[in-house]
């Protein structure tokens, strides 16, 4: 826990940055790196939190989602690792992030913006074969990026050492929290040295999970980029009002937006559940739209080629569930369709951030149904607005529904499958008069001497009582073939079997 007074410092959404990526003192090498991309000024969560980080100061960085968080912890780190070189199996900065995905969209920056530094990088996520990542362990790595999972795995096996880590960075370390990764990460702090730096950053910042994050770190510096929350100003938001919740009404609806929206180059399709995100990308590419399902139950190298598939065009709309709404920098993605409310209203945030990336425009649209009043009411709350912007598509109401085959019929089937004597009893009284009703117990029982012929039926089971009651007492004798019993002793009814021993 903090027992001193955290620096805060908060920056305007809109404020100009006046330093270059030189002025803020990073190594030569990197700059070259930045001007090969086209990188000449930070963003300001870049500019505020680079000087700082250079200097060893733990920082904790909270930013909307494209703001550059992933320069803003890469670039200080790769800076003070310029010199210097890791021994087997210990490296020198090790950093976490939630997803697969988010990974291995850092270990293509590390890559990028390192390309003329002589630092190993190795990537350790789940779904991917050890062998590769261990031979570049046993070599020697700089900056080790990982998953809480895989990375905890390899530590119990004796194949990470983490006493040599100088910098600990946790990418958006709300999620990482809110997975419920707590225990995970105070064990990864454990495992490090007290003395190492520390670099939290994250697209939103709860209170109560600030909280949690302040114990971690020691008097951290804290940039506050725009007001927390808020959402881009190159998004351009609309919801469509569903008169049900029904499923293929909402996939009729998505599909009526993607063939009348001219100016849609691609998008992504985010659902709640992962059963929703493979029936929307069949639903897609059986009416002749280009889509791909992404979500964790997935293969990692099937998601790794949708994602490059993605990202070179080849798909048009990319069907995901959250596991892809964090840290995935596809820098030209023009529309996001929310098909299902997010049930967390942070996540609404990350959701429409894939879009207007880069001060490029974007588009978003989110489908609400009448039991999706209280999550969009909580999306208002939080981003700090009193309505969005309502899209209207003609004609709504009428499109097919599963639903639409039920009528007051329907309860009727259920009936018919059930016994058939339920429904005629039902019907009967209906069909009696009054003096067709029965009035006393004599009427009934010429109706139970119908039944008696029955009987004998269940009196002729019984064939061998009956066919000893008549047959004459001499042959039964030899029928039971036994002897009669002629000994006394032991009472009349001693068995005959018996010898003359016993008396």
């Amino acid at each position: 826990m903090n027992d001193k007074t955290t620096h805060i410092e908060e920056i305007a959404a809109d404020a100009p940055v006046d330093v270059s990526f030189a002025e803020l003192g990073l190594h030569d090498k990197l700059l070259k790196a930045l001007n090969d991309i086209g990188y000449e000024t930070p963003t300001p969560i870049q500019a505020r939190s680079i000087p700082d980080a250079i200097k060893g100061r733990d920082v904790l960085g909270i930013a909307q989602t494209g703001t550059g968080k992933t320069g803003a912890f890469t670039l200080p780190v790769m800076h003070n690792l310029a010199n210097g070189r890791a021994r087997a199996r210990m490296p020198r900065c090790l950093i976490v992030c939630p997803t697969r995905e988010l990974a291995a969209q850092v270990a293509e920056n590390v890559e990028l913006y390192g390309k003329y530094l002589k630092l190993e990088m190795a990537l350790l996520i789940g779904g991917v074969s050890f062998a590769e990542q261990d031979r570049k362990l046993m070599k020697g790595v700089d900056i080790l990026i990982a998953t809480p999972g895989r990375l905890l795995d390899q530590f119990d096996r004796g194949k990470i050492l983490l006493t040599g880590v100088q910098t600990l960075v946790v990418d958006e370390a709300d999620r990482m929290l809110d997975m419920g990764f707590i225990p995970d990460i105070e064990k990864i702090f454990k495992m490090t040295p007290f003395t190492r730096q520390v670099l939290f950053f994250s697209a939103t910042m709860a209170p109560e999970i600030k909280r949690l994050v302040d114990q971690f770190l020691h008097q951290p510096v804290t940039i506050q980029v725009a007001r927390q929350n808020k959402t881009a100003d190159t998004v351009t938001q609309c919801i469509v009002k569903m008169p049900t919740s029904d499923a293929k009404q909402k996939r009729t609806a998505l599909r009526w937006l993607i063939d009348n929206t001219p100016k849609m180059k691609n998008g992504i399709v985010f659902c709640n559940r992962k059963k929703d995100v493979d029936i929307v990308a069949k639903s897609l590419n059986v009416h002749g739209h280009s889509a791909a399902p992404i979500h964790g139950d997935l293969a990692q190298s099937l998601r790794m080629n949708t994602l490059d598939g993605f990202k070179s065009g080849e798909i048009k709309l990319l069907v995901a569930s959250d596991v892809a709404a964090r840290g995935l920098d596809i820098p030209d993605v023009s529309h996001v369709f929310n098909y299902d409310v997010p049930s967390h209203a942070e996540d609404y945030v990350h959701r429409i951030g894939r879009t207007g990336r880069a001060g490029r425009k974007g588009d978003t649209i989110m489908f609400v149904a009448p039991r999706d009043d209280k999550y969009y009411s909580a999306i208002l709350s939080l981003i700090n607005v009193k309505s969005i912007d309502e899209l209207d598509i003609p004609g709504l109401e009428d499109f097919p529904t599963e639903r639409g085959r039920k009528s007051p019929g329907r309860r009727d089937d259920k009936k018919r499958g059930k016994k058939p004597s339920r429904p005629r009893k039902s019907d009967s009284p209906k069909a009696l008069t009054a003096d067709d009703k029965p009035k006393s117990k004599e009427t009934k029982r010429p109706r139970r001497n119908e039944r008696e012929p029955s009987k004998p039926r269940r009196d002729s089971s019984r064939k061998t009582e009956n066919r000893d009651r008549n047959v004459p007492k001499s042959e039964r004798k030899s029928y039971h073939n036994l002897p009669e019993n002629k000994e006394k002793g032991f009472g009349d009814t001693m068995p005959a079997f018996f010898n003359n021993n016993l008396k």
